[in-house]
């Protein structure tokens, strides 16, 4: 699983470093008037397909060793693997090239995450089994659509809720990573080596990504990198669930319950406006952070300021979600107490949003 991991951090690293080098006159394309903007310069937004590569490289590195060279490790990665990236190619080339053209709108894009999790849920029979309640049990097994619609669900929402969440250097980023490592924790716990070693070499990609992204956001993830982040966590998260009757659903939800609750907030206060939710606006959580709490950097060069104030955001969601990550991993098996939790966020979320927006902020949270 290491040597798996190196070659998948090493190939994103090398990737993206070429796609820095080369594309720079084709970030020039990108828009400067986008209320998400928060740079200066022209900085190219393909690190997903450095991702992409890294992880891809892996997985197949991972199956041969299974199949072929011997599986000294025990990670017992076969041919399901490749449903796995064909399950994933629609969402990630449909992120790129939106990323590369910048013409596929988000009807499209939602339409190409949905074939992904058409295909995940007919080709590798992912659903989910139990909600860990007993009448939400006996619902499923009266109605098992139920666990076949969320699953569905799961792997077509996650990756715009990803994309929501990527606004500042390094933010979805490590999201993610934290989000797999504590999803390969618990996978290990459980005796599920090959799907933690999956996990272990998105999140290894993913940090070679992150050595272009931050902090010096020479290189943005994309649609195409937050596409391909939900869509593996998501059918990891499902899983997880379904191979191991000991992890309750809910340690999946409340480690995503960040990306997830701001996606669900992001429309209810869109629709309370009478604005469409696939519009893109400047007041989710992340971008308040960066306006009214992080504090004002003095530098003679205007980008290098925002670039400041920019990776200075990130840690402070960082910090948020391992708010969740810590408790769910401490009981990943106790859903009474992962579903307080989730209810616990989504107060403080909806706490601390209002306050922000009020000004009433304690001076000690900004720096």
């Amino acid at each position: 699983m290491i040597w798996l991991s190196l070659v998948a951090f090493m190939v994103a690293a090398l990737a993206a470093g070429m796609i820095v080098r080369w594309m720079r006159e084709h970030a020039s394309r990108y828009s400067n008037g986008m209320p998400q903007r928060f740079h200066l310069g022209d900085v190219p937004r393909v690190g997903g397909a450095a991702v992409l590569l890294g992880m891809g490289c892996s997985w197949v590195l991972g199956v041969a060793q299974s199949q072929w060279w011997g599986d000294t490790g025990s990670l017992r990665l076969g041919g399901w693997v490749g449903l796995w990236l064909l399950v994933l190619l629609p969402s990630a080339v449909s992120g790129i090239a939106e990323d590369l053209t910048l013409r596929l709108t988000v009807r499209y894009r939602l339409a190409f995450t949905g074939i992904s999790g058409l295909l995940a849920v007919n080709l590798l029979d992912m659903t989910v089994p139990r909600l860990g309640l007993p009448w939400l049990d006996a619902l499923l097994v009266v109605a098992p659509w139920l666990g076949l619609g969320i699953a569905l669900l799961a792997v077509t929402g996650l990756p715009h809720a990803f994309n929501i969440i990527d606004g500042y250097n390094g933010l979805a980023g490590m999201v993610a990573i934290i989000v797999c490592l504590a999803l390969a924790h618990v996978a290990l716990q459980v005796g599920d080596r090959g799907l933690a070693a999956l996990l272990v070499t998105l999140a290894a990609a993913t940090g070679g990504f992150l050595v272009w992204n931050y902090p010096h956001g020479m290189l943005f993830a994309g649609d195409g990198g937050a596409y391909i982040w939900g869509v593996v966590i998501a059918m990891a998260s499902i899983s997880l669930v379904q191979r191991n009757a000991d992890v309750s659903p809910w340690f999946p939800m409340l480690l995503l319950i960040y990306p997830v609750w701001e996606t669900i907030f992001s429309i209810y206060r869109k629709v309370a406006r009478g604005v469409s939710p696939g519009v893109a606006d400047a007041l989710h959580f992340h971008q308040l952070i960066y306006r009214r709490i992080v504090r004002r950097v003095f530098h003679d060069d205007e980008s290098r300021r925002m670039l400041m104030r920019n990776n200075r955001t990130s840690p402070y969601l960082w910090c948020f979600t391992l708010l969740t990550v810590v408790p769910a991993v401490l009981f990943w098996n106790n859903t009474i107490l992962l579903i307080c939790f989730c209810v616990l966020f989504v107060v403080s979320y909806v706490v601390a949003y209002m306050a922000i927006v009020r000004f009433k902020v304690p001076g000690w949270v900004k720096g």
